[in-house]
């Protein structure tokens, strides 16, 4: 029998969720103190552009981790 995760889809995963916390970090910022004053920084290319791609690039590492079989497993499986 074989496990159904191995290290490397463990640490995939964990790679993953780090690029998601860390898009959501870059998200972070932009408002102002007062209501009434617009803050241009909202519209950063950083908040607009990069965060989002950093966490897309999270959710693609997290379906590759639970997709990803080793290739041994998957001869052992066949020589079964």
């Amino acid at each position: 029998m074989t496990a159904t995760f191995t290290k490397k889809n463990y640490m995939i995963l964990i790679t993953g969720v780090i690029l998601i916390v860390l898009g959501y970090f870059l998200m972070i910022g932009g408002g102002s103190e007062d209501p009434n004053v617009f803050n241009p920084a909202i519209f950063d290319a950083q908040r607009i552009t990069v965060a989002p791609i950093v966490c897309l690039l999270g959710f693609a590492a997290i379906v590759v981790a639970i997709m990803w079989k080793d290739k041994s497993a998957v001869t052992k499986e066949i020589k079964k």
